[in-house]
């Protein structure tokens, strides 16, 4: 098997409330705040990162065609537990559950997924791997 030369670094995200999605990414998804010049941050998860791109920031021109809009993002994230972890993590932080458990394939083969959509209605995914 070929062995890749790249790995994912950071993607971006869009929020129509800073304070609201920071909060919500913070809180159930362990994220660390990452404060950048200019007023914006971005939310690490260990070595990946999600840039974001909110109300009141100036983004330049390099952004995707279309820009990148509050709830139009669909991202998944590796949970460390169970998938009864994940459920009982969820219900803690009044999150609702979209979908799942449901069984699927991901970037380290087969998973049980769990899917909710953060404040904005982007879809996030968190998958558990055995």
């Amino acid at each position: 098997m070929h062995q890749a030369r790249v790995k994912l670094d950071h993607c971006v995200i869009a929020v129509s409330d800073w304070k609201r999605s920071t909060t919500f990414y913070q809180s159930v998804l362990g994220a660390e705040v990452v404060d950048h010049p200019g007023g914006h941050v971005a939310y690490r998860f260990g070595d990946q990162q999600l840039n974001v791109h909110g109300p009141d920031l100036d983004i330049g021109s390099l952004v995707a065609r279309p820009p990148v809009a509050p709830g139009g993002s669909d991202l998944c994230f590796v949970w460390s537990g169970t998938v009864e972890e994940v459920l009982a993590h969820l219900r803690r932080h009044h999150v609702e559950v979209e979908e799942g458990p449901v069984d699927r394939s991901g970037g380290r083969g087969r998973g049980v997924s769990v899917y909710f959509r953060d404040p904005d209605g982007s879809l996030l995914e968190l998958i558990t791997y055995q």
